[in-house]
């Protein structure tokens, strides 16, 4: 019988294929064919549970000593910048700056109130980056953000769409889940239905940060309040590289964009539709404030160096998708507006796992989807949601440019890809 709670014989099976595509097989002594382990020092290779799925733990040990084609690798390519991105030179200058100001913000006296001015001057300096003339909560980042609003939302629904992050279902409760169509858009049938039950928090997500989809926001936000409802957005993917769309709550993450991690926002409208609880944040987020990380959020996004690199990414994803098509590939959602720094893409006939351990050794950095699920063995839920075959699922990479990537780096990447793919043939053969 299989195993449930470890993801089962399949699991396994896939994990064992993805090896033995990245380091050949050998026949042991006694005549079983695996792969083969001589090519790697292992110091451990485990499996780490955690919650209802299986994970493959981190502590793989790699000794390049003994695997000539790793020696030649050269500097490594990050392309997993929808994970998290490196920190801006200018956001850890702006973070080294005010971890001198280390007095608390809400302190009365004279180093308390120099660091609420600083902290004061990174919340204006955010807005008017992000063109936003609201309110500004600060805290740990936007899944914080987002727990915040769906639980302080005067509201007495909840409905969020079948594509959200998973701390959108974690944090809106008993909640309606809205379907999405093949290219990962809202049904507005759906929507309108949710909408006619009664006044509800929505929750929309602007850009997909597995496929990239960007959702009609202009048109959701005009049927959210014409129902007298809410409208929250997780911006995650797209606050300064995007416009900001049109919403009553938007969330934030500052490692998104270059800022240092364990920083975010909440953005309100109206802080009369948000229950205060007490505490800082003008009694709408307890804990001492992050000044350090509010500093660099608000250097981050002056740089506008995401937005600068927009036009010159959206020329190389497009390079990269033609050559994936040329060779064999799909894009997943490619009839969808999407961001122009990420892509999903389908290998046919070679397993995500494979794929990822084989860039990997190649030096290439990218991912499954999602980084808080993407080590999971289980099928995309965002890929499932739009009606995509599991074994298409189970052969799609996310790529997510940086503002630094370029063009010798998408040639990099589709020279590896190709490799890969024509690999496969030979394999199956």
């Amino acid at each position: 019988m299989q195993d449930q709670r470890h993801g089962g014989a399949g699991a396994g099976a896939r994990m064992k294929a993805a090896l033995e595509a990245a380091f050949g097989t050998r026949k042991d002594d006694f005549g079983h064919i695996g792969w083969d382990a001589r090519r790697l020092k292992v110091s451990t290779f485990r499996r780490v549970r955690r919650g209802g799925g299986s994970y493959i733990g981190t502590a793989l040990d790699v000794a390049i000593s003994r695997n000539p084609r790793l020696l030649t690798t050269p500097e490594r390519l990050y392309l997993d910048h929808a994970a998290t991105t490196p920190v801006l030179p200018e956001a850890g200058a702006a973070v080294a700056d005010a971890l001198a100001a280390w007095a608390n913000p809400s302190s009365p006296h004279a180093d308390g109130r120099r660091s609420r001015a600083l902290l004061d001057v990174a919340r204006r300096t955010i807005a008017n980056s992000l063109d936003w003339r609201h309110d500004v909560i600060f805290t740990s980042g936007a899944t914080e953000a987002i727990a915040l609003a769906a639980s302080r939302a005067k509201m007495p629904g909840r409905a969020y769409g079948a594509t959200e992050h998973d701390a959108v279902g974690a944090a809106m409760g008993r909640a309606r889940v809205l379907p999405v169509d093949a290219n990962g858009i809202i049904d507005m049938a759906a929507l309108g239905a949710a909408l006619a039950v009664d006044p509800a928090l929505i929750a929309i997500q602007h850009v997909n940060n597995e496929t990239g989809v960007i959702q009609p926001i202009g048109e959701i936000a005009a049927r959210v309040r014409a129902a007298g409802s809410l409208l929250l957005c997780d911006c995650a993917q797209s606050a300064g590289k995007l416009p900001l769309p049109d919403a009553d709550f938007i969330s934030i993450s500052g490692h998104k964009f270059g800022a240092p991690p364990g920083c975010g926002a909440l953005l309100v409208r109206d802080l009369s539709v948000l229950r205060a609880t007490g505490g800082q944040e003008r009694g709408y987020r307890r804990g001492t404030e992050n000044l350090p990380g509010a500093a660099g959020m608000a250097a981050a996004l002056a740089t506008g160096a995401w937005t600068d690199a927009l036009a010159r990414i959206k020329q190389l994803r497009s390079q990269l998708e033609q050559a994936i098509v040329e060779s064999g590939g799909a894009v997943i959602a490619g009839g969808s507006e999407r961001s122009p720094l990420i892509g999903g893409y389908t290998m046919p006939g070679v397993a995500s796992a494979s794929q990822l351990v084989q860039l990997d050794l190649a030096g290439i950095s990218v991912s499954a989807g999602s980084a808080c699920s993407s080590g999971s063995l289980k099928p995309s839920r965002v890929l499932a949601a739009m009606g995509i075959p599991t074994e298409i699922a189970s052969s799609v990479i996310r790529v997510s440019f940086g503002p630094r990537t370029g063009e010798g780096d998408v040639g990099r990447f589709v020279t590896e890809w190709r490799r890969i793919a024509g690999r496969a043939p030979a394999r199956a053969a």
